[in-house]
């Protein structure tokens, strides 16, 4: 694809749901409504059901018994801590990248 989608990783299904559980176990409609809301990002519920298993498979996140079919999903220690060192990578380059846009072009996006 262009750029621009390439340069869209930040916006990786995987940290997204990650992020979505850190506030509370959800199931798999919850999440794609609260990344949507709070971080401005529509998945498709193929994706977010491939993203699901995949963090399953890894310990990232486990799920819930529920008495209904929709499932929750928790984040586990695990995937708290992978969740945490990836902000923190994100956050570095996102801090050296505005303060540079900053000296060398006087802004810094909106």
């Amino acid at each position: 694809g262009d750029m621009r989608g390439r340069l869209d990783r930040w916006a990786d299904p995987p940290l997204l749901v990650l992020a979505s559980l850190a506030e509370a176990p959800k199931h798999g409609y919850a999440i794609t409504q609260d990344v949507a809301k709070t971080m401005g990002v529509r998945l498709s519920a193929g994706t977010l059901y491939a993203v699901i298993s995949r963090l399953e498979s890894r310990g990232l996140i486990e799920p819930l018994d529920s008495d209904d079919r929709r499932r929750p999903y928790r984040l586990t220690a695990d995937g708290a801590r992978a969740l945490a060192e990836q902000s923190e990578r994100m956050q570095q380059v996102a801090s050296v990248a505005r303060k540079r846009l900053r000296a060398q072009f006087g802004w810094a996006g909106t």
